[in-house]
Protein backbone atom coordinates (compact mmCIF):
# COMPACT_ATOMS: atom_id res chain seq x y z
CA UNK A 1 0.00 0.00 0.00
CA UNK A 2 1.15 3.82 -0.80
CA UNK A 3 2.21 5.70 2.06
CA UNK A 4 -0.22 7.90 3.49
CA UNK A 5 0.49 11.77 2.34
CA UNK A 6 -2.67 13.52 3.22
CA UNK A 7 -3.98 14.13 6.24
CA UNK A 8 -7.26 15.33 7.48
CA UNK A 9 -6.64 16.89 11.16
CA UNK A 10 -9.07 19.20 12.52
CA UNK A 11 -7.99 21.21 15.68
CA UNK A 12 -10.12 21.76 18.73
CA UNK A 13 -9.40 24.46 20.67
CA UNK A 14 -11.61 25.85 24.00
CA UNK A 15 -11.11 28.60 25.54
CA UNK A 16 -12.24 30.50 29.04
CA UNK A 17 -15.16 32.09 26.25
CA UNK A 18 -15.14 30.42 23.19
CA UNK A 19 -14.74 27.07 20.81
CA UNK A 20 -12.79 27.02 18.62
CA UNK A 21 -12.39 24.71 15.19
CA UNK A 22 -10.25 24.42 12.18
CA UNK A 23 -10.28 21.45 9.76
CA UNK A 24 -6.86 20.84 7.83
CA UNK A 25 -5.91 19.03 5.05
CA UNK A 26 -2.12 19.24 5.11
CA UNK A 27 -1.22 22.36 5.66
CA UNK A 28 -4.58 23.91 3.89
CA UNK A 29 -6.84 25.17 6.34
CA UNK A 30 -10.19 24.21 4.86
CA UNK A 31 -12.35 26.39 7.48
CA UNK A 32 -12.22 27.81 10.80
CA UNK A 33 -15.50 28.44 13.28
CA UNK A 34 -15.00 30.25 16.07
CA UNK A 35 -18.14 30.47 18.57
CA UNK A 36 -18.26 33.05 21.78
CA UNK A 37 -19.57 32.10 25.15
CA UNK A 38 -20.11 34.29 27.46
CA UNK A 39 -19.91 33.65 31.14
CA UNK A 40 -23.24 33.20 32.49
CA UNK A 41 -23.53 30.46 29.70
CA UNK A 42 -20.65 28.57 31.26
CA UNK A 43 -21.44 29.01 34.57
CA UNK A 44 -24.37 26.84 33.83
CA UNK A 45 -21.71 24.00 34.54
CA UNK A 46 -20.49 23.69 38.37
CA UNK A 47 -17.34 22.12 37.08
CA UNK A 48 -15.26 22.54 34.04
CA UNK A 49 -15.54 18.35 32.72
CA UNK A 50 -18.63 19.04 33.06
CA UNK A 51 -19.07 21.28 29.66
CA UNK A 52 -18.59 18.30 27.52
CA UNK A 53 -20.94 17.16 26.27
CA UNK A 54 -22.27 21.22 25.10
CA UNK A 55 -18.18 21.46 23.94
CA UNK A 56 -18.95 18.42 21.66
CA UNK A 57 -22.31 19.33 20.53
CA UNK A 58 -20.85 23.16 19.36
CA UNK A 59 -18.20 21.19 17.26
CA UNK A 60 -20.67 18.42 15.78
CA UNK A 61 -23.03 21.46 14.97
CA UNK A 62 -19.80 22.97 13.05
CA UNK A 63 -18.96 19.92 11.78
CA UNK A 64 -22.58 19.82 9.89
CA UNK A 65 -22.31 23.50 8.87
CA UNK A 66 -19.30 22.02 6.16
CA UNK A 67 -20.86 19.14 5.74
CA UNK A 68 -17.50 16.74 7.41
CA UNK A 69 -18.19 13.87 8.74
CA UNK A 70 -15.85 12.94 11.74
CA UNK A 71 -15.19 9.65 10.76
CA UNK A 72 -13.74 10.97 7.79
CA UNK A 73 -10.78 12.80 9.79
CA UNK A 74 -7.86 11.25 10.21
CA UNK A 75 -6.49 12.39 13.51
CA UNK A 76 -7.85 15.04 16.35
CA UNK A 77 -5.55 17.28 18.07
CA UNK A 78 -5.99 19.33 20.90
CA UNK A 79 -5.35 22.09 22.65
CA UNK A 80 -4.48 20.71 26.84
CA UNK A 81 -3.75 21.22 29.97
CA UNK A 82 -4.08 20.39 33.77
CA UNK A 83 -2.22 16.99 33.72
CA UNK A 84 0.76 17.01 35.57
CA UNK A 85 3.35 19.34 34.02
CA UNK A 86 4.80 18.24 30.53
CA UNK A 87 8.08 19.82 28.66
CA UNK A 88 7.17 21.64 25.13
CA UNK A 89 6.69 19.97 22.07
CA UNK A 90 3.54 17.42 20.51
CA UNK A 91 2.80 14.81 22.91
CA UNK A 92 0.35 11.94 21.91
CA UNK A 93 -3.03 11.56 23.64
CA UNK A 94 -3.32 8.48 25.60
CA UNK A 95 -5.83 6.88 28.52
CA UNK A 96 -3.27 7.83 31.35
CA UNK A 97 -2.71 11.86 29.83
CA UNK A 98 -6.92 11.81 29.42
CA UNK A 99 -7.38 10.89 32.83
CA UNK A 100 -5.12 12.82 34.46
CA UNK A 101 -6.32 15.88 32.24
CA UNK A 102 -9.88 15.08 33.55
CA UNK A 103 -8.54 14.81 37.54
CA UNK A 104 -7.02 17.79 36.78
CA UNK A 105 -3.84 16.46 38.74
CA UNK A 106 -1.40 19.73 37.92
CA UNK A 107 -3.95 21.79 39.84
CA UNK A 108 -5.40 24.24 37.29
CA UNK A 109 -8.60 23.95 35.71
CA UNK A 110 -7.80 25.61 32.90
CA UNK A 111 -10.73 24.93 30.45
CA UNK A 112 -7.72 24.19 27.55
CA UNK A 113 -7.99 21.18 29.22
CA UNK A 114 -11.05 19.93 27.30
CA UNK A 115 -9.12 19.89 24.06
CA UNK A 116 -7.37 16.92 25.41
CA UNK A 117 -10.68 15.81 26.70
CA UNK A 118 -12.71 16.16 23.54
CA UNK A 119 -9.86 14.52 21.24
CA UNK A 120 -9.30 11.96 22.72
CA UNK A 121 -13.21 11.17 23.12
CA UNK A 122 -13.16 11.65 19.00
CA UNK A 123 -10.19 9.60 18.34
CA UNK A 124 -11.48 6.77 20.44
CA UNK A 125 -15.06 6.69 19.04
CA UNK A 126 -13.75 7.12 15.81
CA UNK A 127 -11.17 4.64 16.07
CA UNK A 128 -8.21 7.39 15.02
CA UNK A 129 -5.19 8.93 17.25
CA UNK A 130 -5.10 12.22 19.14
CA UNK A 131 -2.46 14.54 19.48
CA UNK A 132 -1.78 18.03 22.17
CA UNK A 133 0.93 20.72 21.65
CA UNK A 134 2.43 22.83 24.08
CA UNK A 135 -0.21 22.33 27.04
CA UNK A 136 -0.91 24.99 29.48
CA UNK A 137 1.58 23.14 31.91
CA UNK A 138 4.83 22.99 29.80
CA UNK A 139 7.30 23.56 32.43
CA UNK A 140 10.45 25.06 31.56
CA UNK A 141 10.74 28.01 34.36
CA UNK A 142 14.28 28.55 36.34
CA UNK A 143 14.68 27.71 40.15
CA UNK A 144 14.20 31.30 41.60
CA UNK A 145 10.58 31.58 39.77
CA UNK A 146 9.39 28.59 41.96
CA UNK A 147 9.69 29.18 45.59
CA UNK A 148 7.29 30.79 47.73
CA UNK A 149 7.30 31.98 51.24
CA UNK A 150 4.91 29.27 52.27
CA UNK A 151 6.53 25.97 52.69
CA UNK A 152 5.69 22.96 50.52
CA UNK A 153 3.89 25.35 48.62
CA UNK A 154 5.26 26.33 44.73
CA UNK A 155 4.54 28.55 41.51
CA UNK A 156 3.92 26.07 38.71
CA UNK A 157 3.43 27.02 35.17
CA UNK A 158 -0.04 27.66 34.22
CA UNK A 159 0.28 29.76 30.76
CA UNK A 160 -0.75 30.09 27.42
CA UNK A 161 2.24 28.37 26.72
CA UNK A 162 0.62 27.11 23.08
CA UNK A 163 0.22 30.66 21.88
CA UNK A 164 2.86 32.04 23.14
CA UNK A 165 5.61 29.81 22.05
CA UNK A 166 4.20 29.95 18.38
CA UNK A 167 4.04 34.37 18.51
CA UNK A 168 7.83 34.03 19.55
CA UNK A 169 9.18 31.27 17.29
CA UNK A 170 7.28 33.48 14.17
CA UNK A 171 8.66 36.90 15.73
CA UNK A 172 12.49 35.70 15.64
CA UNK A 173 12.02 34.17 12.08
CA UNK A 174 10.86 37.55 10.89
CA UNK A 175 13.86 38.78 12.85
CA UNK A 176 15.76 36.29 11.01
CA UNK A 177 16.79 35.00 13.89
CA UNK A 178 16.00 31.43 15.72
CA UNK A 179 13.42 31.59 18.67
CA UNK A 180 16.46 30.04 20.68
CA UNK A 181 18.78 33.01 20.06
CA UNK A 182 16.23 35.87 21.60
CA UNK A 183 14.87 37.20 24.46
CA UNK A 184 10.82 38.01 24.54
CA UNK A 185 8.31 39.38 26.92
CA UNK A 186 5.26 37.32 25.52
CA UNK A 187 1.68 38.86 27.08
CA UNK A 188 -1.40 36.75 26.06
CA UNK A 189 -4.44 39.08 26.36
CA UNK A 190 -7.84 37.60 25.94
CA UNK A 191 -10.64 35.81 28.10
CA UNK A 192 -7.48 35.07 30.13
CA UNK A 193 -4.11 37.04 30.66
CA UNK A 194 -0.63 35.92 31.16
CA UNK A 195 2.48 37.19 30.28
CA UNK A 196 6.20 35.24 30.03
CA UNK A 197 9.88 35.42 29.78
CA UNK A 198 10.72 33.84 27.00
CA UNK A 199 14.79 33.49 27.31
CA UNK A 200 16.70 31.85 24.14
CA UNK A 201 13.86 29.34 23.37
CA UNK A 202 12.44 28.71 27.33
CA UNK A 203 9.39 30.38 28.94
CA UNK A 204 11.42 30.84 31.74
CA UNK A 205 8.73 32.59 34.23
CA UNK A 206 4.98 33.77 33.64
CA UNK A 207 1.84 34.48 35.88
CA UNK A 208 -0.31 31.79 36.63
CA UNK A 209 -3.33 33.02 35.12
CA UNK A 210 -6.03 30.85 35.51
CA UNK A 211 -4.94 30.24 39.31
CA UNK A 212 -5.64 34.07 40.45
CA UNK A 213 -2.01 35.62 39.61
CA UNK A 214 -1.52 38.68 37.26
CA UNK A 215 -4.01 41.49 35.85
CA UNK A 216 -7.71 40.78 36.28
CA UNK A 217 -9.24 39.65 33.35
CA UNK A 218 -12.98 39.86 31.50
CA UNK A 219 -13.36 36.46 33.67
CA UNK A 220 -10.43 36.30 36.50
CA UNK A 221 -9.56 38.21 39.59
CA UNK A 222 -6.18 39.12 39.16
CA UNK A 223 -3.67 39.51 42.29
CA UNK A 224 -5.41 40.05 45.26
CA UNK A 225 -3.89 40.64 48.74
CA UNK A 226 -3.66 37.45 50.84
CA UNK A 227 -5.99 38.97 53.82
CA UNK A 228 -8.32 40.58 51.78
CA UNK A 229 -9.26 37.50 50.36
CA UNK A 230 -9.36 35.70 53.82
CA UNK A 231 -11.73 38.63 54.95
CA UNK A 232 -13.42 38.06 51.86
CA UNK A 233 -13.65 34.27 52.87
CA UNK A 234 -14.47 34.84 56.69
CA UNK A 235 -17.43 37.05 55.15
CA UNK A 236 -19.36 33.95 54.52
CA UNK A 237 -18.18 33.24 50.72
CA UNK A 238 -17.87 29.36 50.83
CA UNK A 239 -14.52 28.02 49.14
CA UNK A 240 -15.98 26.68 46.10
CA UNK A 241 -17.55 30.16 45.24
CA UNK A 242 -13.81 31.82 45.59
CA UNK A 243 -12.22 29.31 43.41
CA UNK A 244 -15.19 29.40 40.78
CA UNK A 245 -14.16 33.44 40.84
CA UNK A 246 -10.73 32.96 40.72
CA UNK A 247 -10.74 31.14 37.15
CA UNK A 248 -14.23 31.95 35.73
CA UNK A 249 -16.49 34.58 37.58
CA UNK A 250 -13.63 37.09 38.28
CA UNK A 251 -12.68 40.06 36.15
CA UNK A 252 -15.55 41.79 34.50
CA UNK A 253 -18.30 38.94 35.42
CA UNK A 254 -17.95 40.15 39.15
CA UNK A 255 -17.72 43.88 38.41
CA UNK A 256 -20.47 44.08 35.33
CA UNK A 257 -22.27 40.59 35.33
CA UNK A 258 -20.82 40.20 31.27
CA UNK A 259 -17.34 38.38 30.27
CA UNK A 260 -18.09 40.57 26.69
CA UNK A 261 -15.31 42.57 26.11
CA UNK A 262 -16.97 44.21 23.13
CA UNK A 263 -19.99 45.29 25.63
CA UNK A 264 -17.62 47.13 28.12
CA UNK A 265 -15.51 48.43 25.66
CA UNK A 266 -18.20 50.07 23.97
CA UNK A 267 -19.74 51.20 27.66
CA UNK A 268 -16.09 52.82 28.49
CA UNK A 269 -16.11 54.75 24.77
CA UNK A 270 -19.33 56.09 25.34
CA UNK A 271 -18.07 57.41 28.23
CA UNK A 272 -19.35 55.08 31.54
CA UNK A 273 -16.75 56.07 33.83
CA UNK A 274 -16.98 52.58 35.97
CA UNK A 275 -16.06 51.03 32.65
CA UNK A 276 -13.38 53.33 31.78
CA UNK A 277 -11.59 52.81 35.71
CA UNK A 278 -12.48 49.19 35.05
CA UNK A 279 -11.05 49.02 31.42
CA UNK A 280 -7.83 51.48 31.63
CA UNK A 281 -6.85 49.19 35.00
CA UNK A 282 -6.31 46.15 33.46
CA UNK A 283 -4.14 47.66 31.00
CA UNK A 284 -1.93 49.33 33.73
CA UNK A 285 -1.82 46.32 35.18
CA UNK A 286 -1.01 43.89 32.05
CA UNK A 287 1.99 46.42 32.21
CA UNK A 288 3.02 46.12 35.61
CA UNK A 289 3.34 42.36 34.52
CA UNK A 290 5.29 43.44 31.28
CA UNK A 291 7.66 45.28 33.49
CA UNK A 292 8.02 42.03 35.87
CA UNK A 293 8.92 39.95 33.22
CA UNK A 294 11.59 42.47 31.71
CA UNK A 295 13.34 41.99 34.88
CA UNK A 296 13.49 38.41 34.41
CA UNK A 297 15.22 38.73 31.53
CA UNK A 298 17.76 41.60 32.89
CA UNK A 299 16.61 44.00 30.76
CA UNK A 300 17.76 42.60 27.72
CA UNK A 301 14.93 42.19 25.92
CA UNK A 302 14.47 41.66 22.23
CA UNK A 303 10.72 42.38 21.73
CA UNK A 304 7.56 42.72 23.86
CA UNK A 305 4.52 40.75 21.61
CA UNK A 306 1.36 41.09 22.41
CA UNK A 307 -1.45 38.37 21.44
CA UNK A 308 -4.40 37.16 21.81
CA UNK A 309 -8.06 37.77 21.61
CA UNK A 310 -8.29 41.39 22.75
CA UNK A 311 -5.70 42.93 20.63
CA UNK A 312 -7.90 43.87 18.74
CA UNK A 313 -8.53 46.89 21.13
CA UNK A 314 -5.90 49.60 19.92
CA UNK A 315 -6.21 51.52 22.60
CA UNK A 316 -4.17 48.17 24.59
CA UNK A 317 -1.79 48.67 22.34
CA UNK A 318 -1.85 52.33 22.77
CA UNK A 319 -1.58 51.90 26.34
CA UNK A 320 1.20 49.24 26.66
CA UNK A 321 3.39 51.21 24.21
CA UNK A 322 3.14 54.22 26.09
CA UNK A 323 4.20 52.71 29.53
CA UNK A 324 6.58 49.69 28.16
CA UNK A 325 7.48 51.06 24.91
CA UNK A 326 10.95 52.00 26.46
CA UNK A 327 12.35 48.53 27.19
CA UNK A 328 11.61 47.01 23.81
CA UNK A 329 9.81 47.18 20.50
CA UNK A 330 6.18 46.50 20.96
CA UNK A 331 4.71 43.96 18.37
CA UNK A 332 0.99 43.28 17.39
CA UNK A 333 -0.37 39.80 16.67
CA UNK A 334 -3.79 40.46 17.08
CA UNK A 335 -5.58 36.82 17.58
CA UNK A 336 -3.97 33.55 17.85
CA UNK A 337 -1.58 31.19 16.29
CA UNK A 338 -2.86 28.23 18.00
CA UNK A 339 -4.35 26.74 15.89
CA UNK A 340 -1.87 26.78 12.77
CA UNK A 341 1.07 25.79 15.31
CA UNK A 342 -1.23 22.63 16.85
CA UNK A 343 -1.94 21.25 12.61
CA UNK A 344 1.69 21.85 11.22
CA UNK A 345 3.64 20.61 14.60
CA UNK A 346 1.11 17.20 14.31
CA UNK A 347 2.03 17.19 10.78
CA UNK A 348 5.66 16.87 11.52
CA UNK A 349 5.25 14.12 13.69
CA UNK A 350 2.79 12.14 11.13
CA UNK A 351 5.49 12.64 8.49
CA UNK A 352 8.45 11.32 10.97
CA UNK A 353 9.91 15.24 10.64
CA UNK A 354 9.73 14.96 14.96
CA UNK A 355 8.72 12.22 17.15
CA UNK A 356 5.79 12.52 19.46
CA UNK A 357 6.33 12.83 23.10
CA UNK A 358 4.63 10.16 25.32
CA UNK A 359 2.98 11.25 28.82
CA UNK A 360 4.99 10.37 31.91
CA UNK A 361 2.31 10.73 34.30
CA UNK A 362 4.95 12.55 36.83
CA UNK A 363 5.57 16.21 36.72
CA UNK A 364 8.42 17.67 35.29
CA UNK A 365 9.45 19.17 38.15
CA UNK A 366 9.08 17.91 41.85
CA UNK A 367 10.59 20.06 44.77
CA UNK A 368 13.42 21.11 45.48
CA UNK A 369 14.47 17.97 48.43
CA UNK A 370 14.53 20.68 51.44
Amino acid sequence: MPEQTKWKLLVINPGSTSTKLSLFENETKLFEHSLFHDAPELLKYPHVNDQIPFRYGVIMEMLREENVAPETIDVFVGRGGSAHTQPGGVTRIDEKLYEDTVAAVGGSEHPAKLGVMLAWKFACEFGKEAYTLNPTNVDEYGDYARLTGIKGIYRVSHSHVLNQKAVAEAHAEKLGKRYEDCNFVVAHIDGGITVSAHDHGRMVDGNMGADGEGAFTPTRIGSIPVLSLLDYIDAGHSTDEVRLTCSRAGGFVSLFGTSNSDTIHDMAEAGDKRAQIVWNTMIYQICKMIGEMSVVLEGKVDGILLTGGLMRFDDIADGIRKRCGWIAPVTIYPGEMEQEALAYSTLKVLRGEKKALTYTGKPVWDGFGF
